[in-house]
């Protein structure tokens, strides 16, 4: 009789303990912040965005480059994913990314930060050395990686 009421209360503390056990909350709504193209050192963090609805940059994205050697800047959609809105800007000279930027990316709480902190400059070091949306996904860092690609492949097509 005792050993069943001690299995009985490890069994109800266990429960208790399974679903007192929080994940990460943060969802859209998370706030965004600029990161460096290339070495990921800036990380200075932007104003929040107010949720799903927070408008792109205000800035037009430009058109692809002209004949000559100057370089145009290119801004993608915001590919919203479910731990924040992910956006793309690349700097595009002869026809060739020479910078990637990203403008938008979830970073409201201390996971999403680390997360991106690592994933992000390995997906700016692909897309400068593979010139096109087709890049390996970051393990890891799926959903980001995810919303990079819809965002990156927005600004290609614009700049073509």
């Amino acid at each position: 009789m005792k050993r069943i009421v001690l299995w009985l209360l490890g069994t109800v503390s266990a429960v208790v303990l399974m679903f007192g056990y929080h994940t990460s909350t943060s969802g859209p709504e998370a706030a965004v912040a600029p990161i460096a193209g290339g070495d990921g050192t800036d990380s200075t963090p932007a104003e929040p965005s107010t949720g799903p609805s927070a408008a792109p940059s205000s800035e037009p994205s430009s058109s692809a480059p002209s004949a000559s050697s100057g370089s145009s800047t290119v801004t993608g959609d915001v590919a919203q994913t479910q731990w924040g809105p992910v956006q793309v800007q690349l700097t595009v000279q002869a026809g060739k990314i020479t910078a990637v930027n990203v403008l938008q990316y979830p970073n409201g709480n201390h996971r999403d930060v680390e997360i991106n902190d690592y994933a992000l400059p390995i997906l700016i070091d692909e897309t400068v050395k593979a010139q096109n949306a087709q890049i390996d996904m970051v393990s890891g860092a799926t959903v980001t990686s995810d919303g990079y690609i819809r965002s990156l492949q927005s600004a290609l097509d614009q700049a073509k």
